[in-house]
C-alpha cells in the first residue's frame, strides 16, 4: 500500500492571512456596480460613477453629487447596501491640477484657510514650477508616490500633520525643487521636518543613471520618500524618548560625525560584511541612514503585504525553499506579538521570493533585490515596535 504523502506545508502568507482579518490599509476596491477600481481612479470605467479616496477610511468610494450644493459630494451606496453616513465632501483642490489628486476633504474637517487641500496635499510647501516644460508630469509622478506613502502612514496610525499650519513645530512638509543654472545642486534629504526631493528623480532616465552611478539595486520615487520620512520619524518617535538608548545599542551612536561618515562611504564604499548587519549597503554609512533604510524597508514590506492580502494573494502551499526566521532573530523575543511579526517577516520573504521569479520570467530586475540577514530582521522588528508604540 503506497504511503500517504505528507500534507503540504502551510505557507507563511496563508498563516498571515488567517492571523490578520484585514489589511491595515486596503488596496483592492470596488465601485457600486461591483467592478474593481484602483487607488488613483477618479471614475469607474464601467458605470461612470465618480470616485474619490477617503483617507480616514482608507477606501476608494463611489460618489454622488449633492443637489443644490455645487462642488459638494456624498458617498454613494452599492445596490442592496445601507445608505452611508450623510457626510459631505469636497474634492481636493489639486484634483484639476497636474497632480490629479483624487482624495476627498470632509466639509466639517478643520483645515487651514484657503483652498480645501487634502491631508496629503497640505504637506506641500514647494511644488515644481509648472511653467516649465515637463514639470507637470514630474509633479504628477511625485504626488502619486506621495499619496501612496501618506495613505500607508495613516494606515499604520502614525502622526501625519502639516508643518504649514497644523503643527508648525513638529509637522511634516515637502519641497519639490530643481537645480537652477549657476546655482547650488538640489540634494534630496531631510532637515527639521522638511523633506526635499530633487524633481529630476521623477525622470526615469536620470534616476536610472544615478542608480547605476551609485551602485544601487533599487531606486524609486516612493523609495526616496519612504527613506526621507524615516529621518523625520526618527526625530518624532525616537530622539529623546525611551527608545533612544535602545536605538543606539542596536543601530549605533548617531553622534558619530555624519558628514565624515557619508564622505567615507562614498569614497571607500561599504564594509565587506555590510550584508550581515544591514538591509542595504547605504545603511552601513551611519546609524541615521541605517534607521532610514530600515524604516523604508519596513514600509515596503507592510504596504506590499497589505496589497497582497487585499487582493487575496495567498497560497496554501508555496514551493519556495528557505529557512524561516524564528524568534531568535527578533529584537525582543519575549514581546507579546512575536508570532504576528514572524508571520509578517516570513510572509514577506516568501512573497518576494515568488515575485522575484515572476520578474525574472519577464526579463526584468528582481522585484525586491535584497537579502535580509538576521541582524537586519532584528532592526525591522525594532522599527515595528516603535511604530506600534506610537499609535494613539
Amino acid at each position: 500500500m503506497p504511503a500517504t504523502p505528507p500534507p503540504p506545508r502551510l505557507s507563511s502568507l496563508t498563516r498571515l492571512r488567517r492571523q490578520r482579518e484585514r489589511a491595515a490599509r486596503q488596496r483592492a476596491y470596488r465601485c457600486r456596480c461591483g467592478r474593481p477600481v484602483f487607488f488613483s481612479n477618479t471614475l469607474c470605467l464601467g458605470c461612470h460613477t465618480p470616485l474619490g479616496y477617503e483617507p480616514a477610511q482608507g477606501q476608494v468610494l463611489p460618489l454622488q453629487s449633492l443637489a443644490g450644493q455645487p462642488g459638494l459630494w456624498g458617498l454613494d451606496a452599492s445596490p442592496g447596501e445601507a445608505a452611508p453616513a450623510p457626510r459631505r465632501y469636497r474634492r481636493c483642490a489639486n484634483f484639476d491640477t497636474p497632480a490629479g489628486c483624487n482624495w476627498l476633504v470632509p466639509v466639517d474637517e478643520p483645515a487651514p484657510p484657503g483652498q480645501p487641500l487634502c491631508v496629503a496635499c497640505r504637506l506641500n510647501r514647494t511644488i515644481p514650477n509648472l511653467g516649465l516644460a515637463g514639470n507637470g508630469l514630474r509633479w504628477a509622478r511625485i504626488e502619486q508616490a506621495k499619496r501612496r506613502l501618506v495613505s500607508a502612514l495613516l494606515g499604520l496610525g502614525l502622526p501625519v500633520r502639516s508643518r504649514l499650519g497644523e503643527d508648525v513645530q513638529h509637522g511634516l512638509a515637502f519641497d519639490f525643487l530643481e537645480s537652477q543654472p549657476g546655482g547650488p545642486a538640489v540634494i534630496t534629504g531631510h532637515a527639521d521636518g522638511i523633506v526635499t526631493l530633487d524633481i529630476r528623480e521623477a525622470d526615469d532616465a536620470h534616476r536610472e543613471q544615478m542608480r547605476e552611478q551609485l551602485h544601487e539595486p533599487y531606486r524609486t520615487l516612493l523609495g526616496h520618500l519612504r527613506h526621507e520620512v524615516g529621518h523625520y520619524y526618527w526625530e518624532r518617535l525616537v530622539a529623546g524618548t525611551d527608545w533612544h538608548e535602545p536605538f543606539r545599542s542596536l543601530f549605533g551612536d548617531e553622534r558619530r560625525d555624519y558628514p565624515a561618515a557619508l564622505r567615507q562611504h562614498y569614497e571607500q564604499g561599504p564594509p565587506a560584511d555590510w550584508a550581515l548587519r544591514h538591509v542595504s549597503a547605504y545603511a552601513s554609512a551611519h546609524p541615521w541612514e541605517d534607521w532610514a533604510e530600515t524604516w523604508a524597508h519596513y514600509l515596503h514590506m507592510m504596504d506590499t503585504l497589505d496589497t497582497s492580502l487585499s487582493f487575496g494573494l495567498a497560497s496554501e502551499s508555496l514551493e519556495v525553499e528557505w529557512e524561516p526566521f524564528s524568534a531568535a532573530a527578533l529584537y525582543r523575543s519575549d514581546e507579546a506579538q512575536v508570532e504576528d511579526f514572524l508571520s509578517l517577516i516570513n510572509g514577506w520573504v516568501e512573497l518576494t521570493g515568488v515575485l522575484n521569479e515572476l520578474s525574472r520570467a519577464m526579463g526584468e530586475p528582481d522585484f525586491y533585490p535584497f537579502v535580509l540577514a538576521a541582524e537586519a530582521v532584528r532592526k525591522l522588528h525594532f522599527v515595528h515596535l516603535v511604530v506600534h508604540a506610537s499609535r494613539p
